[in-house]
């Protein structure tokens, strides 16, 4: 499935619709360049999931964990892992194999170690349609 915005607010509430649609033990991967929206999408995400605390990306801390929502959300940044070693010793499997809700940034960066069944959102920038035009794809796998 591909969906076009045009805008921040397009980019949000994709994420809060998909937010309130998501189940426990769901798996998300985003995909994206630096400055396409994926922390915009990630709030959103985190809005339809009942949270209502500020999100930010977890950059230096690779999992941010918020629990007062509808379920809990488990905000994962991989960008910076230097082994996918390193995804253990923050208890990966625990937080994707759980309850909540889990969203992994730079999923790319860890695929042998991502569940089998996930979903994964890709957001693109096309200037040609504009400075906030974003192709957002999302594919079930």
């Amino acid at each position: 499935m591909v969906i076009e915005s045009n805008c921040e607010k397009e980019t949000y509430e994709l994420g809060c619709r998909l937010g309130q649609e998501a189940r426990a033990g769901q798996v998300y991967t985003l995909v994206g360049d630096l400055g396409v929206g994926k922390t915009v999408f990630t709030k959103g995400l985190a809005a339809g999931l009942g949270i209502e605390e500020p999100v930010s990306s977890p950059t230096f801390t690779i999992v941010q964990v918020y629990e007062e929502g509808r379920l809990p959300f488990y905000h994962f940044d991989v960008y910076r892992i230097g082994d996918v070693e390193e995804m253990d010793e923050v208890g990966f499997e625990d937080y994707v194999y759980g309850e909540g809700v889990s969203l992994i940034e730079w999923a790319n960066l860890i695929e042998e170690i991502l569940p089998q069944h996930y979903t994964e959102v890709k957001i693109e920038k096309d200037l040609e349609k504009g400075f906030d035009y974003r192709r957002i794809s999302i594919c079930e796998y």
